[in-house]
């Protein structure tokens, strides 16, 4: 007998899900606004290109499993000491601790499909392997290729899946990357009061 892994029920539902969410749109950009303690960061998020990762942040949105959502880690310039190639993100979500309200593991869409890069703003999903993105996410400060398809950030080239971009509120996201950090976690979380869909 055929055990078909949980991932791949969820992306079927995701999909057929999709479809509908785009065709009642007039654009196929989803419009999501987060409100954070520092500000309001609002981001488009790209459905027909990285559908799995797209519907997997909007079944966290929508079924309120990011109340406890917070940003946790900055990773900037000089706090990279173990790392040849250095980045610029900050990363949140619900924390590294297994969470109540995460869900199972998605699929990985690489860049090199989905054609979504590392650019400035762009907003992607953390993970360990490939397929193990869940809940965590992070947003590029300046243009980050190394997280791309090929890139040497992560030693297994896979990169990591990008879904989105920041429209305003870099502003925010700046702030949060110089606050004070212990190594690359924040010495105080900025809280994430809400995520929604505009």
């Amino acid at each position: 007998m055929m055990i078909i892994p949980q991932f791949s029920i969820r992306n079927l539902l995701f999909s057929h899900l999709l479809l509908l969410t785009i065709c009642c749109q007039s654009e196929s950009n989803i419009k999501v606004v987060m409100e954070t303690e520092l500000g309001t960061i609002n981001m488009d998020l790209y459905p027909e290109k990285a559908p799995v990762t797209v519907f997997n942040f909007l079944e966290y949105l929508d079924e309120h499993r990011y109340e406890d959502a917070h940003f946790y880690r900055v990773v900037h310039l000089k706090n990279q000491p173990d790392n040849d190639i250095l980045i610029e993100v900050i990363q949140g979500g619900l924390g590294f601790d297994k969470h109540p309200m995460e869900l199972a593991p998605i699929e990985h869409e690489i860049t090199e499909k989905t054609g979504i890069i590392h650019e400035n703003g762009t907003i992607s999903m953390a993970r360990l392997e490939p397929g193990t993105a869940s809940s965590e996410f992070f947003i590029c400060i300046n243009d980050q290729p190394e997280l791309d398809f090929g890139g040497r950030r992560n030693p297994d080239g896979q990169g990591f899946a990008a879904f989105g971009k920041v429209t305003s509120g870099m502003n925010v996201v700046k702030k949060i990357q110089v606050m004070p950090v212990n190594g690359q976690l924040l010495e105080k979380i900025v809280k994430i009061i809400s995520i929604k869909r505009i």
